[in-house]
C-alpha cells in the first residue's frame, strides 16, 4: 500500500494541473484526477511504465467527458475556496489573473495543441513518454510542442482572451 501512496503523492499535483490545463475547470480536473487514479489502481497496478499509463487514462477520461457535455468556461478557478482565503495580497491576485489568462489562451488552442502543451508543462513526462501517450514519435512531439507554443504566444500577445 505504501507504494501506491508514494505513487499518488508523487503524481497527483502534476496530474491535476495537467487536467486543469486540459479542461479549464477546477472541479472537473479534480474529479477526473481521482477517477484516473482509481482506474489505474484497480486495473493496472502491475504495470512497470506507470506514469505514461496514468496520463493516458486521464487523457481518455477528458475525452469521454468532453463527448458527454460542453466544457464549462465559467469559473476556471473558484473565487472562494475557503473562508480564510477572503483576503489576498496584490501579488496573489496578479498571479491568479495571469493564470486565468493563460488558461483562457490555452482554451483557444485546438485540443491537440492544448494537450501536448499540458503534458509538457506538467514536467512529469519526457518527450518519449508523451509520444507513447499520444501514439506519435518523439520527434513529432517536439514539432507539435514548438508549433503549439508559437500559437499560444500569438494568442497571448493579442490579448489572451
Amino acid at each position: 500500500m505504501d507504494n501506491y501512496r508514494q505513487f499518488y503523492e508523487k503524481h497527483n499535483a502534476r496530474l491535476f494541473y495537467y487536467l486543469l490545463r486540459m479542461t479549464g475547470d477546477y472541479h472537473l480536473a479534480g474529479d477526473i484526477m481521482q477517477e484516473s487514479f482509481l482506474r489505474f489502481f484497480e486495473h493496472y497496478r502491475h504495470i512497470e511504465e506507470k506514469t505514461s499509463l496514468l496520463y493516458t487514462i486521464a487523457r481518455n477520461l477528458v475525452f469521454d467527458e468532453s463527448r458527454r457535455k460542453k466544457p464549462d468556461k465559467t469559473g476556471v478557478i473558484p473565487e472562494n475556496q475557503s473562508e480564510d482565503c477572503l483576503v489576498e495580497s496584490e501579488h496573489q491576485v496578479l498571479i491568479r489573473e495571469e493564470y486565468r489568462q493563460m488558461l483562457g489562451a490555452l482554451q483557444q488552442l485546438s485540443s491537440d495543441d492544448r494537450e501536448v502543451l499540458a503534458l509538457v508543462a506538467g514536467g512529469d513526462c519526457s518527450y518519449r513518454e508523451i509520444g507513447r501517450i499520444l501514439d506519435i514519435s518523439e520527434s513529432h512531439v517536439k514539432v507539435k510542442v514548438h508549433r503549439a507554443r508559437l500559437k499560444l504566444k500569438t494568442i497571448l500577445n493579442a490579448g489572451g482572451d
